[in-house]
């Protein structure tokens, strides 16, 4: 690869901005309702599964943040030169397990709940299309994900932990305190009945889960970080002058000066990372899970659907206000939907990278207009997701639940290749800590049994 100089490291505010996308991608599906839907069914045993799954992800995310600091490419360019078949994965694993249009059904199904709008599927449908029309006008995509990201993060964290503050017991919190080492009322770590594929699903999705893990090597390039500095970025539809961006990446000498300066790159995003993803993410899924445990936990009809969610927001607007519970199912509809953006932004970055790789051959520069491609690949998503819809696939949470499945296999299998992509690629000394390697290899062990698990259940 080409060599330049490898950038100073910022200072750890100036790198605050990517994990907040990353969170965002998690929101409206791990932390507003997979793991909420498991402690109201089941209690809060379960959370050492969330605290796991996320922990987990954290680890793998800068695995795949370390080669992109590096060489200043996404890594599906690092698996393209691996083998180029990898690419034929990667396109229909997203475009399947993404296309589900799980995020619009349940957003939808919030404003009728909230407003009374009548027919869920147009619904769901026109918030497709709309989504579809940001990703198109915005001045770069990055900017529109990352504003948009954070308002809701930032509201939504303050506006939840208020209604934990006013509704939950101290009860509560020592069943969750328990939760987090396997310990639940009556039971250890998993409950008697429980789904393996629920269970999966919000393990997954405890942070972005599937391919879209892979995408953090894109934000990296985004905000210039470490080798992505020298990357060029995607213009949005409608922007004028040349589109064509070269995905190969570039990279900096292995030396003394160089490593000591990506030791605080690597310090540096850490700390962001870990603060804005692992424990924003975390806390998170806890004063949700717990709010759902003290509201509904042994009400009836909280195994329906996304009903224990309607449920909540007739509670708090008896307890507190009317106003509290609009508002609760107004954020976990901006929730839903900010997370519907995020996951159509990434995966049409990925499907469209990979198609590109997929029919260039070795030799010669990777130039491509991939500003084309991502929206080729945007609105071939949004007619699938329309289309699944229409054949009346709307239960948002079987949608939801099946396509963390689909996405958690997928994520045993980009465990396994960034692991070996890291490996074969970097120079020994910017390689992953030992303990770093022990972590991935657990993780890559768990996802692979729970998956075969989930399929054995299934096939019973």
């Amino acid at each position: 690869m080409e060599t330049k100089e490898l950038p100073k490291a910022p200072s750890f505010l100036k790198t605050i901005g990517p994990s907040f996308i990353f969170l965002g991608l998690s929101l409206g599906s791990g932390e507003l309702i997979l793991w909420p839907y498991l402690a109201a069914n089941y209690g809060l045993g379960i959370l050492w599964g969330a605290l796991l799954g996320i922990t987990f992800q954290f680890i793998m995310n800068m695995e795949i943040e370390r080669y992109a600091l590096i060489h200043g490419e996404s890594v599906f360019v690092g698996f393209w030169k691996l083998w180029r078949y990898w690419t034929i994965w990667f396109i229909f694993s997203t475009f399947i397990a993404w296309g589900l249009p799980g995020f619009s059904a349940a957003g939808s199904q919030l404003l009728n709940q909230i407003f009374g709008l009548g027919n869920q599927t147009a619904v769901a449908v026109a918030l497709l299309l709309l989504t579809g029309l940001i990703l198109s006008i915005g001045k770069t995509l990055y900017r529109t994900m990352e504003v948009l990201q954070k308002s809701i993060i930032i509201f939504g964290t303050i506006f939840i932990s208020l209604l934990v503050f006013l509704l939950t017991k101290i009860t509560d919190w020592q069943a969750a305190s328990l939760g987090l080492i396997g310990r639940g009322d009556g039971y250890n770590f998993l409950p008697a009945g429980i789904s393996f594929m629920s269970f999966l699903g919000a393990f997954a999705y405890a942070g972005a889960g599937g391919n879209l893990n892979l995408a953090q090597s894109y934000y990296v390039k985004e905000k210039g970080y470490g080798m992505g500095k020298y990357a060029q970025k995607i213009k949005s539809l409608f922007s004028k002058g040349d589109k064509d961006v070269n995905l190969e990446g570039v990279t900096f000498e292995n030396n003394k000066i160089n490593r000591f300066e990506f030791k605080k790159w690597w310090k540096v995003i850490n700390l962001e990372h870990f603060f804005v993803f692992w424990l924003l993410g975390f806390l998170t899924i806890v004063l949700l899970s717990v709010l759902s445990f003290s509201l509904v936990h042994g009400e009836t009809g909280v195994n329906e659907g996304i009903n224990f969610l309607f449920m909540e927001g007739r509670i708090i607007g008896q307890k507190i206000a009317p106003a509290f519970g609009f508002v609760f199912l107004l954020l976990g509809f901006l929730m839903l939907y900010s997370t519907q953006a995020g996951v159509l932004e990434s995966t049409s970055r990925i499907i469209s990278e990979n198609f590109f790789l997929l029919f260039k051959g070795k030799g010669g520069q990777l130039k491509a207009n991939l500003s084309k491609g991502f929206y080729l690949a945007l609105w071939g998503q949004i007619i699938f997701g329309i289309t699944v819809l229409l054949l009346g696939f709307k239960e948002p949470r079987f949608l939801l639940t099946l396509a963390a499945v689909i996405n958690a296999f997928c994520m045993f299998v980009h465990l396994g290749l960034t692991y070996f992509l890291n490996k074969k690629t970097l120079p020994v000394e910017l390689r992953p800590a030992l303990w770093r390697k022990a972590i991935l290899l657990i993780a890559f062990i768990f996802f692979g049994v729970f998956s075969y698990l989930t399929l054995q259940q299934g096939l019973k």
